[in-house]
């Protein structure tokens, strides 16, 4: 075991999030956060961590790319036929977890997923790349392949195929993900971090401070 990793720490002294301080609908205080964000200039300020779990109810995560969200929920895409879409097939649950570690700053969504429109994937799908679009039709996402010329074989295949004329494939597309909680946390001096934890009442939200 290396010693020197126990020893990596930093102070978070930036900000406070106090209940004063807070939106009390919590995509109110996720969109002002998230401005914060952009106008910090993060590098890739939508990347998150999207946890699923398979048959076995082991979790897995990864980063994925959020590419819209309202007061319905969070967007984001994927190919369908992945280990990642299998998951949720069979369990359309699912968190996100955001950091944002320039201003020290993490959200955690916690929620129930399901496939957007097929038009609304299209418009997406649409909007991306040519490259983008041959590669969500080169790679069998997840798959064992014996070797990398496999992806560039079909990348070559496509445009061929395609010009510039790129349709969505039919396993590629959007899930939206309905939140049923949310977590705010802001980094703070000596551990004790503000975390404000948002749940649903029968009307409004309810705001729950959490020990750090």
């Amino acid at each position: 075991m290396r010693n020197d990793i126990a020893a990596i720490r930093k102070d978070y002294k930036l900000q406070s999030l106090l209940e004063t301080d807070a939106k009390s609908n919590p995509f109110e205080q996720f969109a002002h956060w998230w401005q914060q964000a952009v106008d910090s200039d993060i590098d890739e300020v939508n990347a998150m961590y999207v946890s699923t779990v398979d048959e076995e109810g082991y979790p897995h995560g990864r980063i994925v790319l959020l590419k819209s969200f309202d007061e319905q929920g969070f967007v984001f895409f994927t190919n369908y036929q992945s280990n990642k879409g299998h998951q949720i097939s069979v369990t359309p649950k699912a968190s996100i977890t955001f950091f944002w570690k320039e201003l020290e700053r993490q959200v955690r969504l916690v929620g129930t997923l399901e496939k957007i429109s097929e038009q609304e994937s299209d418009i997406y799908f649409n909007s991306r790349p040519i490259g983008s679009q041959i590669g969500a039709w080169s790679s069998p996402q997840s798959k064992a392949i014996p070797n990398r010329e496999i992806l560039t074989a079909n990348e070559a295949f496509y445009t061929a195929k395609f010009g510039n004329q790129v349709p969505r494939p039919p396993h590629w597309g959007g899930y939206h993900l309905t939140p049923k909680s949310f977590e705010f946390w802001q980094g703070r001096s000596n551990r004790l971090h503000d975390r404000l934890y948002y749940t649903p009442q029968e009307a409004g939200w309810q705001i729950t401070r959490l020990a750090p």
